[in-house]
C-alpha cells in the first residue's frame, strides 16, 4: 500500500503534501502524469490541466463552467461577413513568465501569436520539425489546409485569413493547442542549443508559473503576481499525481490534498456523507469508448467490429463502472445533450447469437486472438480499468474471441496507441469546445487516422466529406443535419464500442471556494481560495 500512497519519497512526500495543504497553498490529487509541458504536442486532459489551464493562455477563452467564448489575450475581435477573416486586437502590457535562464525583454505582442501558429502550420518554420510528437490537433483538424495566412497588422493586431468558412473556428482558438508562446523565449532556446526546454521548462502568460516536475509524483507551480487578470489567491499550486482513485480519496480525507479529481462514481454517496467534504458534479461533454484498430486484421472487417459491439454487455459494464444514474449509455461519439445528435440511432443490443453469426460470415467461426489495452488507476471515463477490461474479455470469450489484457501507464498507452500497436484500447474524450466537430474531426477523420490520433485508424471517405461540409456550413440547423448523416455511417461501420457519457465529479475539503467544474472536463485553479 505504501507504494500506492507515496509513489516517490515515501513518508517524506506525504509530510511535504501535508505541510503544503496547511499553508495558503492548494494541493490537488490528480489522476495521471502530464505527457510533457509543450501542450501543442499532446491531447491528454491531464496534460492540458498542467499546461493550458495553468501556464498558457489563448486569444479567447471559455467562461468558467460554460462553452461561452470570452476575451483572453485578445481583448476584442471582428469576423468578416463572408466568414473568411478574423481580426484580433491584442491585450497590451501582458507579461510573460521568467525562469532562471530567461527574463523576457518585452510584453506579449503579435509576434508571439504568429510564432505560436506558424510553428504548427509551416513545415519550413525552424521549430516545426523539433516537435517529437508532431502537432496532433493541428494535423487532425487540417489547419494547414484551412488557414490561408496570418497577418501582423501592427504590434497589437493580427488577422487570420481562411481558405473557406469554418463554423467552429473561433471556438477552436480557445482550445489548448492554440496556446500562445513567447517567440523571444523560443529564439533564446534555439540560439542556446536547448530547444528541449520548451517542453520541460515552459514559459507562458498564465496565472501560474512553472517551478518543477518530479516525474510521476508532483508538478509544482507558484502564483503569478503579474497576471494581467489579477494574481491568484493561492501562493502555490501542487498537482499530486495519484493514479489510484482510492488513494486520492484517502489523501483528501487526511487533508493531504484539498481537491481530489475524478472520484469513482460508486464512492460518491460516501463522500457526500462526510461532513468535512463536499462533492461537485456536472453533466459534462465526456465520452468513454473502446477504439477498434481497423488497421489490424480481422478488425478491418465491419462484420467483426459489429460482432464485438453485439457481444459486449454494455448495461452490465455501466452498472459496474458508474453505478446508478452516473452515466448514460453511448450510441454516438458525443452526448445527446449536444446539438446534432440523432435520437433515432438505436444502440447495439447485447446479442451473442447474432455476434457469432457475423463472425462465421466473416470466416472466423472458430474465433481469433487479439489484445485489450487499458491503463492502471482510473479517471472519469474509465473509473476501474481492470474490471472493465475483464468484462470485455469475458464477453469476447463467449463468442470465441480469445484476448489478453495489457496494462500501460497513461502516457505510454497514448503514445503506443498513436503508433497503432493495439487491437482494442479503452479510451475517453472530453469535448474541447462545445461543438460536435470536436468529437468527430480529432478522433474519427481521415486526417486524424493519418496522424495517429484516430485510435481506430478508421478512414471513411463519405463520413469525412460530411464532417468537412458541416465545418464549412454557417447555419447550425444545416450542420446538425449533416452530422446526423455522419453519425449513421459511424454507427453502421462500428469503429468504436461507444460505452458511456459519464457525469464529472470532484471532491473538495470544506472551505475550498472558487473551483468550478468545466463541461469540457478541464480543471482551472486560478480563482480557487483555500481557508
Amino acid at each position: 500500500m505504501s507504494a500506492l500512497l507515496f509513489p516517490r519519497g515515501g513518508l517524506l512526500l506525504a509530510a511535504l503534501l501535508a505541510a503544503q495543504a496547511q499553508a495558503a497553498n492548494l494541493v490537488v490529487c490528480s489522476e495521471a502524469s502530464p505527457e510533457g509541458f509543450d501542450i501543442v504536442q499532446y491531447t491528454a486532459a491531464t496534460t492540458a490541466d498542467a499546461t493550458a489551464e495553468t501556464l498558457f493562455e489563448r486569444l479567447v477563452a471559455f467562461a468558467p463552467g460554460s462553452t461561452d467564448i470570452v476575451p483572453a489575450l485578445a481583448q476584442s475581435w471582428e469576423i468578416s461577413n463572408d466568414g473568411l477573416s478574423y481580426t484580433f486586437t491584442l491585450r497590451q502590457g501582458v507579461k510573460f513568465h521568467a525562469n532562471q535562464d530567461f527574463t523576457p525583454s518585452r510584453a506579449f505582442n503579435a509576434d508571439d501569436v504568429l510564432w505560436s501558429f506558424q510553428r504548427q502550420l509551416d513545415p519550413a518554420h525552424p521549430w516545426h520539425k523539433l516537435s517529437l510528437r508532431g502537432f496532433p490537433y493541428a494535423e487532425a483538424m487540417g489547419l494547414a489546409q484551412l488557414i490561408e495566412r496570418i497577418e501582423k497588422l501592427d504590434e497589437h493586431r493580427v488577422r487570420f485569413v481562411l481558405k473557406h468558412p469554418e463554423a467552429p473556428f473561433l471556438a477552436n482558438l480557445a482550445m489548448g493547442f492554440a496556446s500562445i508562446y513567447s517567440a523571444e523565449y523560443a529564439e533564446h532556446l534555439l540560439a542556446s542549443g536547448k530547444p528541449e526546454r520548451l517542453n520541460n521548462a515552459p514559459i507562458g502568460t498564465g496565472p501560474f508559473v512553472f517551478e518543477r516536475y518530479a516525474k510521476d509524483a508532483q508538478v509544482r507551480f507558484r502564483g503569478n503576481p503579474d497576471y494581467w487578470d489579477g494574481a491568484p489567491a493561492i501562493e502555490r499550486l501542487v498537482l499530486a499525481i495519484t493514479p489510484e482513485p482510492n488513494v486520492r480519496q484517502q489523501r483528501l480525507k487526511a487533508g493531504d490534498c484539498q481537491i481530489a479529481l475524478y472520484p469513482r462514481p460508486v464512492d460518491i454517496p460516501a463522500l457526500k456523507a462526510d461532513p468535512q467534504l463536499k462533492v461537485l458534479e456536472l453533466d459534462s461533454l465526456l465520452t468513454a469508448y473502446i477504439g477498434i484498430n481497423t488497421r489490424h486484421r480481422p478488425l478491418d472487417d465491419v462484420r467483426v467490429r459489429q460482432a464485438i459491439n453485439l457481444a459486449f454487455d454494455k448495461a452490465a459494464y455501466i452498472r459496474a463502472q458508474f453505478g446508478e444514474g452516473n452515466a448514460t449509455p453511448a450510441v454516438a461519439p458525443y452526448p445527446a445533450t449536444l446539438w446534432g445528435h440523432d435520437e433515432t440511432l438505436q444502440d447495439w443490443p447485447h446479442d451473442r447469437e447474432r455476434a457469432r453469426q457475423l463472425l462465421a460470415e466473416a470466416g472466423h467461426a472458430d474465433g481469433f486472438s487479439l489484445s485489450i489495452w487499458t491503463r492502471p488507476g482510473g479517471g472519469p471515463t474509465n473509473p476501474n480499468p481492470g474490471i472493465g477490461a475483464q468484462m470485455l474479455q469475458a464477453d469476447l470469450a463467449a463468442i470465441g474471441i480469445r484476448s489478453d489484457i495489457r496494462v500501460f501507464e497513461w502516457g505510454e498507452l497514448i503514445k503506443r496507441a498513436k503508433n497503432g500497436e493495439h487491437d482494442l484500447v479503452f479510451m475517453g474524450w472530453a469535448g474541447d469546445n462545445g461543438d460536435p466537430d470536436n468529437f468527430l474531426t480529432p478522433n474519427l477523420s481521415c486526417a486524424a487516422a493519418e496522424s495517429g490520433e484516430n485510435q481506430a485508424g478508421w478512414c471513411d471517405k463519405a463520413f469525412d466529406r460530411l464532417i468537412a461540409q458541416a465545418r464549412r456550413e454557417p447555419e447550425q440547423e444545416k450542420r446538425a443535419a449533416l452530422y446526423r448523416q455522419a453519425l449513421a455511417i459511424f454507427h453502421e461501420q462500428a469503429p468504436w464500442v461507444a460505452l458511456a457519457h459519464p457525469k464529472q465529479f470532484a471532491a473538495l475539503r470544506k472551505g475550498v471556494e472558487g473551483f468550478v467544474l468545466s463541461p469540457m472536463g478541464s480543471n482551472n485553479f486560478a480563482r480557487v481560495k483555500v481557508p
